[in-house]
């Protein structure tokens, strides 16, 4: 019989969510418009024409949500709050009723077994930031996230001890501000979108300096981003050491600076004279001292290996065949690329001396829509997704290959708890280890639920 693939002792198993996908509830209890509740009501932004206004209803149903992430022997949930529930204006008064959802939630989640982990920026500005102040691209955006989130750490750090200050960076910068995809989508020219990307990861850092200040003593604080993941083509030295000089540099405008403190000479040439402008205090902001690093890992984005180049590596090109998931309604896929969880773990170790790690969302949108060709029937009234169980268990073995080997991954939270709004694709894809009917809000057991269980319950790789 085989070792047992096990994880270390004390290894978190959780599902994570974001507000806008999940909660509905938009015009409730004082919450404020957000900017992604204006994109999606804009014609053509969203695939299949529909909006988060209800989402899966979370909102109202978030005890029966809560029982559903028990009985996966789940013992952690990230999950976000939405910046104008709190603050409907962004900024100025706070809504009592909004941070009393939270209040609700937490509970329910310590009273069943959970330890919350929240994230505080999820991609939903107040809308009212984006007409004030143009959103990101304005200095006022940072400092008024940091005076949110000291807020909310000072009243909820009784009971969260864990914060992300903000998720994907990468995404909402370079979608929302670069190319338009997501909201508020723009098209800024460089120099504008270098300033985007600086004012977000010092939102980062001046959150993370008004959390250690409003919180409770030993609350623990980081990010949650997209690190941008390069894989050696072969695992030898060479290739290897190419693969991290290329993490550090595909990275350089977010985690890389976090870490640092600086911009790489690399990315500054790069820019040129599209560079962001910024101060010393600033980068010394940015590079507030972190208790962890989270990090979405879906695929690797590049393969690498060494070359003569002037940075030492060169990308090696994804063959069109490569195995990938489609999204359905929409030209994007995911590659199948196991090994972005252990080359994405261990060059985090490797390149920052990262203390603790969180795999802060992982899963595949396999959708399987009754009658359509390929879709498989139920097994026992569950959805035969056994398409994930063979994704979640590749994905595993490489983390459980990182942990095995000392690099201190701490959790996995696997994307999502259930099926939900997926941005600009709408309902389509479908993530969820469980099912939902969109006009009944019904929950129902997906396959991969039953290994999601066995897989926390033993805490290992099956």
């Amino acid at each position: 019989m085989a070792a047992a693939r096990t994880f270390p002792d004390g290894f978190l198993w959780g599902t994570a969510t974001a507000a806008y996908q999940v909660e509905g509830a938009v015009a409730e209890d004082g919450r404020g418009a957000s900017i992604w509740d204006v994109f999606a009501h804009t014609p053509g932004a969203i695939a299949d024409g529909t909006n988060a206004d209800v989402a899966v209803d979370h909102y109202h149903r978030y005890r029966e949500d809560v029982r559903l992430m028990a009985e996966l022997g789940a013992n952690a949930y990230r999950f976000s709050i939405a910046w104008p529930r709190v603050f409907p204006e962004g900024t100025g008064k706070p809504n009592p009723k909004g941070l009393d959802f939270y209040r609700r939630l937490v509970d329910e989640l310590l009273a069943n077994g959970i330890e919350p982990f929240a994230t505080l920026y999820h991609w939903d500005l107040p809308q009212s930031l984006q007409q004030r102040h143009g959103g990101w691209q304005s200095r006022e955006t940072p400092q008024a996230f940091a005076d949110y989130a000291g807020y909310v750490a000072g009243r909820l750090s009784d009971r969260v001890r864990n914060f992300f200050t903000i998720n994907e960076f990468s995404s909402f910068v370079e979608m929302g501000h670069g190319s338009g995809r997501l909201a508020p989508g723009l098209r800024l020219a460089p120099a504008q979108l270098n300033q985007v990307r600086h004012h977000a990861v010092l939102g980062h850092g001046l959150a993370v300096q008004a959390i250690r200040a409003n919180a409770s003593a030993g609350v623990r604080v980081g990010p949650a981003e997209q690190v941008i993941t390069a894989i050696p083509v072969i695992e030898t030295p060479e290739h290897i050491r190419a693969a991290a000089v290329a993490t550090r540099e595909l990275n350089a405008g977010y985690l890389t600076v976090m870490l640092e403190g600086k911009y790489t000479d690399g990315f500054l040439y790069e820019q040129g004279r599209d560079a962001p402008r910024f101060t010393d205090d600033d980068l010394k902001a940015i590079s507030s001292p972190l208790d962890f690093v989270g990090t979405n890992i879906y695929a690797a984005h590049h393969i690498v290996r060494a070359a003569d180049t002037s940075l030492g590596f060169a990308m090696v090109p994804y063959q069109s065949v490569h195995p990938r998931v489609a999204w359905p309604g929409g030209a994007l896929s995911l590659r199948l690329t196991p090994e972005s969880m252990y080359w994405g773990t261990r060059l985090l170790a490797d390149l920052w001396h990262v203390g603790d790690i969180y795999i802060t969302e992982s899963g595949g949108p396999f959708t399987h829509e009754p009658g359509a060709v390929g879709t498989q029937p139920d097994i026992d009234g569950m959805e035969n997704d056994s398409d994930r169980i063979v994704w979640l268990r590749a994905y595993l073995t490489q983390l459980q290959r990182a942990t095995d080997e000392g690099v201190p991954v701490r959790g996995y939270f696997h994307w999502s708890t259930m099926d939900n709004f997926e941005w600009t694709l709408g309902l389509r894809p479908r993530f969820g280890l469980y099912r939902v009917d969109y006009e009944t809000q019904r929950r129902t057991p997906k396959l991969s639920a039953q290994y999601f269980r066995a897989c926390a319950q033993s805490n290992a790789v099956l």
